[in-house]
């Protein structure tokens, strides 16, 4: 049972990872009461959290029936990875005019980054992505802070928790996600560190890319295994089979 004063916050978190885990998969159905009674709370602080995550686009409500998982579709993902790569060109654009980029940042919140990033790349190579997803998402909303505009951050950290939703499904198809997953963190917050705009640029270029061909080999893997009868009715779809098993296990990131 949560009992700290937080309540929304914690609810809203907690369903949150949920979501990224897969565990509340796209299309499920819930409510108010149903959130309470699992949580052992009054409605107040589940109905605020709920929809706080609508805010988010993580969730639909669906008036007299609750709440839905959104469901994102592959378009939707290439749209998200199109936006944060302008915002991102733009960052590093102005970065290229401005000469002396960082060079107010403190070591200790650059050192804090490069620890995000050592075990973001340590998950991604050894395939763990429970733990990457956790990692990944802290590491880039602390890369993201040294912009110091707070609505770049906040819009940023946005559409990567939507693509990681949107991907986790196909990736937990995969036998084995070691070695396939990206793992340029800590290039790029080296780069970052030296202030090397034009590499950090080519890197966050490499990574999004390798996002857009990642889901797309999983979709084609995907229906190679199907076959043309297992295809019927596929095409056109824009996420797996959601009555598949997901996997259950949950892994606690703690902060470092």
């Amino acid at each position: 049972m949560i009992r700290r004063s937080t309540l929304r916050a914690q609810i809203a978190a907690a369903l949150r990872d949920e979501i990224l885990a897969g565990r509340l998969p796209t299309g499920r159905d819930f409510t108010v009461k149903e959130i309470a009674e699992q949580f052992g709370v009054s409605a107040t602080p589940v109905r605020e959290a709920l929809v706080d995550l609508a805010a988010q686009g993580l969730l639909d409500m669906e008036q007299h029936r609750g709440f839905r998982v959104h469901e994102f579709t592959l378009g939707d993902f290439r749209a998200m990875v199109e936006a944060r790569t302008l915002v991102l060109d733009g960052i590093f654009h102005r970065a290229h005019l401005a000469g002396e980029w960082l060079a107010d940042t403190e070591p200790e919140v650059l050192a804090s980054v490069h620890r995000r990033a050592e075990s973001a790349e340590r998950a991604a190579l050894t395939g763990d992505l429970d733990v990457l997803i956790g990692y990944d998402l802290r590491y880039w909303r602390e890369l993201g802070g040294l912009v110091s505009n707070p609505y770049i951050c906040d819009f940023l950290d946005r559409l990567r928790v939507q693509c990681w939703v949107f991907s986790v499904p196909w990736l937990r198809r995969e036998r084995s996600l070691a070695g396939r997953l990206w793992s340029g963190h800590r290039e790029l917050a080296d780069a970052v560190t030296r202030r090397d705009a034009a590499t950090a640029q080519r890197l966050v270029a490499a990574y999004n890319q390798h996002a857009l061909d990642q889901v797309a080999n999983c979709r084609a893997a995907r229906e190679g295994q199907e076959g043309p009868e297992g295809r019927e009715g596929w095409e056109g779809r824009d996420g797996p089979d959601e009555n598949q098993d997901v996997p259950r296990e949950n892994r606690d990131v703690s902060e470092t």
